[in-house]
């Protein structure tokens, strides 16, 4: 895939009638005429968007009509407005459907990922939450993500966000009857593994979401 980096808002070819988040963005580009994918990936607090680019990578050779944005300093849950904004952006950029759409964040950026979602049902199809304690957290998914598939990713040695609160969060979505997965690692801890990554691309590519199973 084509990698673009650094690419500011204000500069790019690609705006539309809605400005985009001020922020830059590692674009990874693939030559394929139309784009049937969209995946945008959030990295930790106090990290940067280059620890995204081995997921990125892979997500780009596993979908080859695909675009990967990972945006830099987007992450934690009070970034949820801008994050809509972006998407709803990129989404009209790249002409894809939200069903189409894919978050996926590491620690503070899984966190933002699912309230995205929990605040806005649908505004993409799938969200792979790495090491994310959101789901756990107190108020958090009232009611379940209708339109919008997710898949937690831990590690069972993860001392940021403890396991506990992914098995928790998961047992809350069961509970609510919500479309999502779980996996958890046993050796490891609050990383983006490529163990991790292996499973999520897995996920993608076999879990057909719940919601197509009831429209059936």
């Amino acid at each position: 895939m084509k990698m673009e980096t650094a690419l500011n808002a204000d500069t790019s070819p690609y705006l539309f009638d809605m400005t985009p988040l001020d922020t830059e963005t590692i674009e990874l580009l693939s030559a394929a005429p139309v784009t049937r994918q969209l995946f945008v990936l959030l990295h930790d607090q106090g990290g940067t968007a280059a620890d995204m680019l081995a997921l990125g990578n892979l997500l780009g050779d596993a979908f080859a009509e695909s675009a990967v944005l990972i945006p830099e300093g987007l992450t934690g849950v009070e970034a949820t407005a801008a994050l809509a904004e972006f998407l709803q952006v990129q989404q009209k950029r790249f002409d894809v459907l939200k069903t189409d759409v894919a978050l996926a964040g590491q620690g503070a950026g899984a966190d933002l990922a699912l309230a995205l979602v929990d605040a806005h049902d649908g505004m993409v199809g799938r969200v792979l939450a790495f090491g994310s304690a959101y789901a756990g957290a107190e108020g958090s998914f009232e009611k379940a993500p209708v339109l919008t598939t997710l898949h937690l990713l831990h590690g069972q040695m993860d001392r940021i966000a403890p396991v506990a609160l992914a098995r928790g969060g998961f047992a809350h979505l069961m509970e609510l009857s919500a479309d999502a997965t779980l996996d958890v690692a046993a050796s490891l801890g609050h990383e983006l593994h490529p163990a991790l990554m292996d499973q999520a691309v897995m996920r993608l590519q076999t879990c057909v979401p719940l919601r197509y199973w009831r429209a059936a």
